[in-house]
């Protein structure tokens, strides 16, 4: 695997690592919804993006426009936080500079949180939200629903429940450290212990405990990697190496391209969980292309090369084509897999996945 400075992109992931170290995770649900807010807002908002707050059917939702975006595409978000925190302004930073880097709307959404609204309140906001927009006229060929964490185990959710109701889909997804199995079975919950400060399985069990009060673990709508992927749009799926949910990343994809829907996954060397929330974090000053707000722009240009016509491709932050090295590694019955590297400049092989060519 040749990737190109590792060791500027290791060092300053790991002084966010240790920082989230230096700080534990409160015990009371209130308290921890008050950290992650305050992690957010290490990536402040630029003073460019207007935001406006509304109401999509009842749900508490925020509007962002970057100058120059289309408003006519949108991508709408769902936070993570393991359905008990998060909120619109945990991931105001991340979310506001996704939408700049697909030219379009970006519409958050305040849904519900476990333990006081347990499931299925997540999903019937979700569902409201992406009403909401139809609505609104917006075409759902022109919509991304992207999510982190639980955020992305939302978003499958919320797809498949549109596809089982006979409703138009949107036009792809962008799934961020998803949370897709609710029985924590995957291996890296164990093999990743010890270098992810922020996830692990005693965590997530208490997580999942609070948002199922008493529902099947294994139920697809609260589990996506047990559901039915067929017929979903195109998917961009990215996880770091360094994170317990790594193997929920690789189980959806391969699940996902056994089911013939074409998925571009991305295995980010040192990244942590979700670590789009620290961009401003990872950036030295270097051009765009860096980790981090170079990754936003990546995320959803990918999007559009291999699927829909959402957003432009925008080349000059995300690494030109010429500088890729491509490697594929296959197995039986699935297709290739991309991991890209620290930079975000092109793609080295990994396991478990088939794959779009997006470029």
């Amino acid at each position: 695997m040749q990737t190109q400075n590792l060791s500027m992109s290791g060092s300053e992931i790991d002084a966010v690592s240790e920082l989230l170290r230096s700080k534990p995770r409160p015990a009371g649900f209130a308290e921890r919804r008050e950290r992650l807010d305050a992690i957010g807002s290490i990536s402040p908002v630029s003073g460019d993006i207007r935001l406006q707050p509304a109401r999509a059917n009842g749900v508490p939702v925020e509007w962002s426009l970057a100058p120059s975006s289309d408003p006519s595409r949108v991508v709408l978000f769902f936070h993570g936080g393991g359905y008990c925190s998060g909120s619109i302004a945990s991931h105001r930073g991340m979310v506001t500079e996704a939408g700049r880097a697909a030219g379009a709307r970006t519409l958050a959404v305040g849904y519900r949180l476990a333990p006081e609204h347990p499931f299925p309140a997540a999903i019937e906001d979700a569902r409201a939200a992406y009403h909401f927009l139809l609505d609104q006229g917006i075409a759902p060929s022109k919509i991304a629903i992207g999510g982190d964490s639980a955020g992305g185990g939302l978003a499958l959710a919320l797809m498949t429940t549109l596809r089982d109701a006979g409703q138009l889909l949107p036009g792809c997804a962008w799934l961020v450290s998803p949370w897709v199995d609710l029985q924590m079975t995957g291996a890296s919950l164990v093999d990743k212990a010890n270098v992810d400060p922020l996830i692990s399985k005693s965590y997530l069990e208490e997580l999942a405990s609070a948002y199922l009060a008493g529902r099947d673990p294994a139920d697809p709508l609260v589990s996506p990697l047990h559901a039915d992927l067929a017929g979903l749009p195109p998917l961009l799926v990215q996880v770091g190496s360094a994170e317990t949910l790594l193997d929920d990343a690789l189980r959806i994809a391969r699940r996902a391209g056994a089911a013939d829907v074409r998925i571009d996954l991305e295995i980010w060397p040192h990244m942590i969980h979700a670590w789009h929330l620290w961009a401003t974090q990872l950036e030295d000053g270097a051009p765009r292309n860096r980790v981090g707000r170079g990754l936003h722009s990546c995320a959803i240009a990918k999007l559009e090369r291999s699927t829909t016509k959402l957003v432009a491709p925008r080349w000059g932050r995300c690494g030109a084509p010429g500088r890729a090295r491509r490697l594929n590694a296959r197995l039986p019955a699935l297709g290739s897999v991309r991991s890209a590297n620290s930079r975000g400049y092109g793609h080295v092989a990994a396991p478990s996945c088939r794959v779009g060519r997006a470029a």
